[in-house]
C-alpha cells in the first residue's frame, strides 16, 4: 500500500476523533505561541510540546486505515527456491 493510498483510505471512527482532537490541540497551541503579548516561558514551552503532540497525533491518525482495506498483493516470482548443493 502506497502512502497516497494509505492517506486516502477510510479512517476508523476512533482515529477520526483522535485526529480532530489533535488538530484542536495544535490550533490552541498555535494561538498561544502566536500571541502578541509576553507570556510566561513555561506556558510557551508547554504550548510548543502540545503543538508537536497534536501534529503527531493527527498525522498518525490520518495514516491509520480500516482492517477491511487490504494492501495489494505482491507478485510472486517464478524462480524456484535455491537449495544448498549436496556434497
Amino acid at each position: 500500500m502506497t502512502i497516497q493510498q494509505r492517506f486516502t483510505a477510510p479512517t476508523p471512527p476512533f482515529f477520526k476523533k483522535l485526529r480532530n482532537t489533535g488538530l484542536a490541540v495544535l490550533t490552541i497551541a498555535g494561538a498561544i505561541l502566536g500571541a502578541p503579548v509576553a507570556l510566561p516561558a513555561i506556558l510557551t514551552k508547554i504550548a510548543a510540546y502540545a503543538a508537536v503532540a497534536g501534529t503527531v497525533a493527527s498525522t498518525v491518525s490520518q495514516a491509520t486505515v480500516e482492517a477491511a482495506v487490504k494492501p495489494p498483493k505482491k507478485k510472486k516470482s517464478g524462480k524456484p527456491l535455491s537449495t544448498p548443493a549436496s556434497s
